[in-house]
């Protein structure tokens, strides 16, 4: 069974996939090397995630291991058709771009009735959905991004959360380069896309400096924008300002920026009092997981008028004639208006993520109902597999190095 917008797509979709894999060296090494034992023989994986090329191969290594795989898409907006016809052909899938909130439930719900024992999940909200559904066979299962991370933690501090879950999120071969380079690059790359405008003496004002944060106000400063960081937490803040950006608030910020980019995964970080104070033409563009960073649903119920003006690219016209121009629908902008974050950096996110799934597999019955950090041995594993896939080789320490390490009398 399965239901995506059109399976003519999967000859495409192959094409994409196999690009995605030839640049993913470290993911399909690991892959090749448990394809042999089986490690996943007999698991049944719920996975929802964006459906892109990157996760077919990530798809493809769970099949190689031996799982059977039931998948949602992550985004209503970020599903690659021609991805989700090609996976159609291999496994149960459930997703297409353009869903409404109604139909994007109904496929979790689809993915639970597929009778998960584990999940794997960008956003959490599969495992939301499996809490509510009170899914007692589900016997753990992982996570992909923050926003699900203080979630599933949010679950845990009620003692509510029913299984054990690695954090893939926390994994430092995750976030130090999916979050920081991968969104830095992809997110401009959508909005670029999107508005064909030049960057080069664009104000750009980036809503939060965490590690999404400071990828976007990295790459942003690199293509020559002037930009800005506003921030609530006063060591990010410090930080930003020593790394060289201006630090505002919000209310500062808004009276001087063209272009606006969300990376906190809070809610209403730009307020419609806010977009009220922006010039005329300001784009307000978001690059965290939900549509909830800028405060869309104050704004259309202000605005005049709304119309798109290039895809992915709706001008709204605010009281007293002025426009501003919403990207992706507030939505996750990398993904709903270019392809996501480049192969190269997603095979680490998704080598922790293969290498998860097995972990969970194989001691979950030793695991407390807790979120979990990624081992060490994981992380090491899937560090020197991106380094061998780079051409990249390294030392290692001398036995007299290791003791000098250990010791305290030296």
């Amino acid at each position: 069974m399965t239901r995506v917008a059109d399976e003519g797509l999967s000859k495409q979709g192959e094409k994409n996939y196999r690009w995605a894999r030839a640049n993913m060296g470290a993911l399909t090494m690991l892959a090749e090397k448990y394809s042999k034992r089986k490690p996943l023989e007999g698991v049944r994986l719920g996975v929802c995630l964006h459906v892109t090329k990157e996760t077919a191969v990530l798809v493809d290594a769970l099949l190689g291991a031996g799982a059977k795989v039931s998948l949602s898409g992550a985004n209503p907006l970020s599903t690659q058709d021609d991805v989700a016809a090609y996976l159609a052909t291999r496994a149960e899938v459930w997703a297409w771009r353009g869903q409404t909130a109604k139909e994007y439930d109904w496929c979790l719900k689809k993915v639970l009735a597929f009778r998960p024992t584990q999940l794997v999940d960008d956003g959490a909200d599969l495992h939301v959905a499996a809490h509510r559904d009170k899914a007692r066979r589900i016997v753990g299962g992982s996570e992909e991004t923050t926003t699900g991370v203080v979630r599933l933690k949010a679950l845990e501090a009620q003692g509510k959360l029913a299984y054990p879950v690695i954090a893939v999120n926390d994994a430092k071969t995750k976030y130090l380069f999916d979050n920081r380079y991968g969104t830095g690059q992809s997110t401009l790359d959508g909005i670029m896309r999107a508005t064909a405008l030049l960057l080069a003496g664009m104000k750009v004002v980036v809503v939060g400096y965490g590690w999404v944060g400071k990828g976007v106000a990295m790459r942003a400063k690199g293509m020559g924008a002037r930009v800005a960081v506003v921030e609530v937490d006063p060591v990010k803040a410090l930080e930003a300002h020593l790394d060289g950006f201006e630090v505002s608030d919000m209310e500062g910020a808004a009276r001087s920026g063209r272009l606006f980019i969300t990376a906190t995964g809070q809610k209403n970080v730009v307020p419609y009092e806010s977009i009220r104070e922006m010039n005329d033409g300001a784009i307000l563009a978001n690059a965290g997981h939900f549509d909830v960073e800028i405060d869309v649903k104050g704004l259309l119920s202000h605005a005049k008028g709304v119309k798109e003006v290039r895809p992915h690219v709706d001008e709204v016209v605010l009281p007293g004639r002025k426009k501003v121009y919403l990207v992706g629908k507030g939505r996750i902008a990398n993904l709903v208006a270019a392809e996501g974050h480049p192969p190269d950096v997603m095979q680490m996110s998704f080598a922790n993520q293969f290498l998860a799934a097995i972990r969970l597999h194989k001691d979950h019955g030793k695991m407390q109902r807790k979120v979990y950090g990624v081992p060490a041995q994981v992380e090491d594993e899937v560090a020197r597999a991106a380094l061998a896939s780079m051409g990249v080789e390294i030392g290692a320490q001398t036995e007299e190095q290791r003791a000098y390490g250990k010791s305290w009398e030296q």
